[in-house]
């Protein structure tokens, strides 16, 4: 398995930066950037740092690791100029970059900088043929396509990305309309959920990938999940009750060890692990080095 770390938006660059230097050099496989522009929740004033500039940023400065996002909103940008963005990116990072794309949910952004929210039919229309026009540039050099909502006349595009195949990862758990998207492009796949949500939607998505004559064993699982992990009792007996909102790989090492164990068991073979549960940078970097050294090589 893959284990790859997500520093959260809000935080000032030095320590999104000291951060993911920190998971690079202790064996990280990833570094994940949520694509963003205000808080959900809380006070939408708080600083949020915009996804590819950063990703452009630790391109630039943090070397080895895979680095994507998780997940672009489609709607923020046309595709076209998202697929020069990440090819650049690419470019930066020698060739570590990976694209997750989404159809977007955040209406509230949408309404505060004045950018077009569809319908989720709508929205969904859109990702599909996005997911068209970038496959496109990114794999030929000339391109033209004419949708409903996207259209390209003969578009070039150089340079290509370093990678050979630039793997487009799909991020949601819609099981009609973004699991089908997922199982005609993409190359990986993410869901927030706990291993039973997780094996319960990637039989939606194996149903869509034979549906559609593709092999789903091309396609790469991946799972979000918080963590709350120390080796400390006391300090741990305070966080198990509380709800988090989110599936949490809760305990001690061992404990982190069977949660894990069942994500790989669901197919899962990339966990991606927030820092929103380490608002200090000291206990962040402990709990990062526990998991990677104590849990993680349970599992390569």
């Amino acid at each position: 398995m893959r284990f790859s770390f997500w520093p959260g938006a809000g935080q000032p660059w030095p320590e999104i930066l000291a951060s993911s230097k920190h998971a690079a050099a202790t064996g990280w496989d990833g570094v994940w950037f949520a694509d963003h522009f205000m808080p959900f929740q809380g006070d939408v004033g708080e600083p949020i740092h915009e996804c590819w500039t950063v990703l452009a940023g630790l391109a630039a400065a943090v070397p080895l690791v895979r680095l994507g996002s998780i997940v672009t909103g489609n709607t923020y940008r046309n595709p076209a100029v998202l697929a020069k963005q990440v090819a650049t990116v690419d470019h930066i990072s020698g060739g570590r970059v990976v694209l997750g794309l989404g159809a977007a949910w955040q209406e509230s952004e949408h309404v505060a900088y004045g950018i077009d929210y569809p319908s989720a039919g709508g929205r969904l229309d859109r990702l599909d043929e996005a997911c068209a026009v970038i496959t496109s540039l990114l794999r030929n050099d000339r391109s033209s396509f004419e949708g409903r909502h996207y259209r390209l006349v003969d578009a070039p595009f150089a340079p290509k990305p370093v990678q050979d195949h630039l793997p487009l990862m799909i991020g949601g758990g819609g099981e009609r309309r973004t699991l089908r998207i997922a199982a005609r492009w993409a190359d990986e796949w993410n869901i927030w959920g706990t291993p039973e949500l997780c094996t319960q939607k990637a039989s939606v998505l194996e149903a869509h990938c034979a549906d559609l004559g593709r092999d789903p064993g091309e396609i790469v699982h991946s799972a979000n999940s918080l963590l709350v992990l120390a080796t400390d009792e006391t300090w741990l007996a305070g966080r198990r009750s509380r709800d988090y909102g989110r599936p949490v790989v809760m305990g001690t090492p061992a404990e982190a060890m069977e949660a894990v164990a069942r994500y790989q068991e669901a197919g899962v073979s990339e966990l991606i692990l927030p820092d929103f549960t380490m608002p200090d940078p000291s206990r962040k970097r402990d709990m990062l080095d526990l998991f990677i050294n104590e849990v993680a090589p349970q599992f390569r």
